[in-house]
């Protein structure tokens, strides 16, 4: 199918990940390989807010050299994200953005995010065909929680950036297990803290360093009731067992008021909270008498876990460029929509095609852990788990431009079209 309007916006929303702009490479490279579908290729700065403010970055005048570092450099720093909330009764929002894309003639709108961002992409579908607007709305899944999808794993088997964060973990624990088994005379107990508010697909990722289980790891997913006095029993019969334990705990495990900040989605922001998880587990068991001598350490991955590039996996890497690909080909082929998926092939070796699912699917969709990836303990994953999370690691590193010994990531000219439309204020800022 051809576009009357030719020209493209791609936009980001949501958590970064360290791989979001791979997925922003292939669509920008799928766009560039159709001349003849495609005209200008904006980036909304800052995601929806950038559209609501009229902000777009011309990509089609950046050096070939900087859009090619785009694979490798992590977080949305390239174009921008946000945690903008277009709530149903912000109708004003909803109309600047029809009147923003029919003023740049925009024919296609690229949503690279989560679930959230799969429901505003779906409502600008369905606005703009209201409206008469000929555009085509198609997303690209994103998000470290894995948390995207259906739960029986067929239309999306899992979002480009969990592989890099899992990798991340199975890496870090592995370096966690050398300085506790090195300091456990003093310090016996190691608790750190994962990501994830509601689902355990990161804290479980830790179980990837130590597959068979010879470490002192104990794993708390939100998914399981556990109280802080059940944590503290685990964690004395550990220490009577080995002298040592490494526990890794959900920032959604409950402790009771954090004295929470939510953003505007009102996803409770763990890491701008007045304390943290981690700390009250220390403090707790600090207070109580361990079973050696000896305290417990605490110990907060942050942002970190979203954006180390050097942890990504090469699979997530290739994967999200594919994925950002094959949602141009959807868009051409199968009209608006849709989000681009990721479906594994049945059989005990790893490969992946690419389909899709529709937005309306998609959009607020949450998949949580599988009861039966938790094992009988309630305190770790299965081997199923193992085998499943395992292939999405890759079996090595990424090549990362260095320049004095330092990381070379892309900048992108900012450089921005005219406007066309009024000044706007987002009704989310009024």
């Amino acid at each position: 199918m051809g576009f009357p309007m030719k020209n493209v916006v791609i936009a980001q929303s949501g958590g970064p990940t360290t791989v979001i702009n791979s997925s922003l490479l292939g669509v920008v490279e799928a766009c560039r390989s159709y001349p003849g579908q495609f005209g200008r290729i904006y980036a909304a700065y800052h995601g929806i807010e950038g559209v609501l403010k009229e902000e777009f970055i011309d990509l089609s005048t950046q050096p070939e050299e900087e859009l090619a570092l785009l694979r490798t450099t992590p977080a949305a720093g390239a174009i921008g994200t946000c945690r903008y909330k277009i709530r149903p009764e912000q109708t004003e929002d909803m109309e600047r953005i029809i009147e923003v894309f029919r003023s740049h003639e925009i024919g296609f709108f690229v949503y690279i995010g989560g679930n959230d961002s799969m429901d505003t992409a779906n409502r600008v579908s369905e606005l703009a065909r209201e409206r008469g607007l000929d555009l085509v709305c198609v997303g690209v899944p994103k998000t470290i929680d894995n948390d995207l999808g259906d739960q029986e794993f067929e239309l999306i088997d899992h979002t480009p950036g969990y592989g890099s964060t899992a990798r991340y973990w199975a890496h870090m624990i592995q370096n966690l297990n050398e300085e506790n088994r090195g300091s456990c005379p003093s310090d016996p107990v190691l608790v750190v803290q994962a990501m994830g508010r509601k689902i355990g697909f990161i804290p479980a990722a830790a179980r990837l360093a130590d597959p068979k289980r010879e470490m002192p790891l104990q794993i708390y997913l939100p998914e399981v009731e556990c109280t802080l006095e059940e944590l503290t029993e685990n964690v004395d019969d550990e220490l009577r067992r080995s002298g040592r334990v490494i526990v890794v705990v959900s920032e959604g495990f409950d402790v009771g008021d954090l004295g929470d900040r939510k953003d505007s989605f009102g996803h409770t922001q763990f890491s701008a909270s007045e304390t943290s998880v981690m700390q009250v587990v220390v403090n707790h068991l600090n207070r109580h008498n361990l079973p050696v001598r000896g305290s417990a350490r605490g110990q907060i991955p942050g942002t970190d876990q979203r954006d180390a590039i050097i942890y990504a996996s090469t699979v997530d890497l290739e994967e999200a460029y594919s994925v950002g690909r094959h949602a141009v080909e959807i868009a051409i082929k199968e009209g608006t929509g849709y989000m681009a998926t990721i479906v594994r092939a049945p059989g005990p070796t790893y490969s992946v095609s690419y389909g899709k699912a529709r937005l309306k699917d998609m959009a607020n969709s949450e998949r949580v852990f599988p009861k039966e990836w938790i094992a009988p303990s309630g305190i770790d994953v299965t081997d199923e788990f193992v085998d499943y999370a395992r292939p999405l690691i890759g079996e090595t590193g990424p090549t990362i431009p260095l320049i004095g010994g330092l990381q070379r990531f892309t900048r992108l000219r900012e450089v921005f079209i005219e406007k066309k439309c009024p000044a706007y204020i987002p009704e989310g800022y009024r």
